[in-house]
């Protein structure tokens, strides 16, 4: 994967914003002004995604390309090393759910 196919499949996903809110080489995608997605743009060499706590721990055990979510909060984001070690189509999964599970926190949040 790279920078372009990230960025567009980011904005494929219904009221997402990006912005460079950390400064020129931070692209942040957002929904309902959240974060669900991040990643240097200058390399692109990794991307954290927000994930449930107990499905980031498994993950992390699971994938060598999979940490806890580095300059974030460990237990709810991980960082991905785009090393090529793990399929596109999976990546792509996981910023689905991470856009998810922003947007379903914030419905709990109105409830």
């Amino acid at each position: 994967m790279n920078i372009e196919a990230f960025r567009e499949y980011c904005l494929s996903l219904k009221n997402t914003t990006e912005g460079f809110p950390f400064g020129d080489d931070t692209l942040v995608f957002k929904v309902n002004n959240k974060m669900f997605a991040l990643a240097g743009i200058a390399n692109f060499t990794s991307l954290n995604l927000k994930c449930e706590p107990e499905k980031a721990v498994e993950l992390r055990e699971r994938y060598q390309a999979m940490q806890p979510g580095y300059h974030m909060n460990k237990k709810n984001w991980n960082t991905v090393l785009m090393d090529n070690s793990i399929p596109d189509k999976l990546i792509f999964e996981w910023i689905r759910e991470s856009y998810n599970l922003v947007i379903y926190t914030e419905k709990r949040k109105k409830s």
